[in-house]
């Protein structure tokens, strides 16, 4: 689809991959966070209000990026 739209495929296609990681950093049903909350005995809301300020800093660091590469690529 982006290479239909003449778009670049590498931004979009690290778009793609950076909102998967976030999902699974950010999200209590995730598979990855499950099982790292039940191996430590930690309650999943408090596992994922420790990484939501990682994850909506990296999210917000990366959407200005790619509105800048957007214009510049």
């Amino acid at each position: 689809m982006a290479y239909a739209m003449g778009v670049n495929i590498a931004l979009v296609a690290s778009a793609v991959w950076g909102g998967s990681i976030f999902g699974d950093h950010s999200s209590p049903i995730s598979d990855t966070t499950i099982m790292s909350c039940a191996t430590t005995g930690c309650d999943i809301m408090d596992h994922i209000n420790s990484q939501l300020p990682y994850t909506l800093l990296s999210a917000a660091t990366t959407f200005v990026l790619y509105i800048i590469f957007g214009f510049v690529i």
